[in-house]
């Protein structure tokens, strides 16, 4: 099992998306604890990924390869581990999105995946979401957080318009709006009343951890 375990955090550091599906896969046939699967198999290399990038030692491009083989992991294992008997329960609901008139996401991405890895259930609504689906998202799916990414100073201000949207038909306090995006700053955040604000994907999860403890 702990040389299984320890293939599973090499596919992820590696971004080697067949080994961690073919892994995954595994697990599921040998009826492993999908628990310790996922916390000492597959997180920890995820975990591993996100220290080595904020060390400088990964890439923007080894992060992306790192969260795609944790998705496609994710991707097999994830109607098991929905189930109650799995023993791994979702810390929370998390809604992602990039603004309305906004295409970029690869940054959502990696903090998509980051999240969904170490046990947060993620809802990625896509780019470009108008914002009126994003409120009729956050009606449906009652998530805990809403993270808002903007990568262009011209669609930054769809975070605020969300945010004032909530308020206006009473809807803010139903979850943490956190924002993020190249142009996005704390200051910014504390000048729209967001809840939080972060730059990287290792920040985010840092941030949503410490909004719903």
């Amino acid at each position: 099992m702990k040389e299984l375990l320890e293939q599973m955090k090499a596919s992820i550091l590696e971004g080697d998306e067949e080994m961690a599906v073919e892994l995954a896969e595994k697990a599921l046939a040998d009826k492993l604890d999908l628990k310790v699967v996922m916390d000492e198999g597959f997180i920890k290399g995820i975990q591993e990924a996100g220290r080595l990038f904020a060390e400088g030692e990964y890439f923007l491009p080894d992060l992306v390869c790192s969260a795609d083989a944790m998705k496609a992991a994710l991707a097999v294992l994830d109607e098991e581990l929905k189930r109650p008997a799995s023993g791994f329960e979702a810390k929370g609901k998390v809604i992602m999105t990039t603004v309305q008139g906004d295409v970029h996401d690869i940054g959502k991405i990696i903090v998509g995946a980051m999240l969904t890895a170490v046990g947060y259930e993620v809802h990625d609504l896509g780019v470009d979401v108008p914002n009126e689906e994003v409120i009729a998202a956050i009606d449906e799916i009652k998530p805990d957080v809403v993270g808002l990414s903007a990568l262009l100073t011209t669609t930054m201000v769809e975070q605020k318009n969300i945010i004032d949207l909530l308020k206006a038909s009473g809807k803010r306090d139903t979850a943490k709006i956190i924002v993020g995006g190249a142009p996005v700053t704390r200051e910014w955040a504390d000048k729209i009343g967001a809840d939080g604000y972060s730059d990287d994907a290792i920040s985010a999860v840092a941030l949503v951890n410490s909004l719903l403890a």
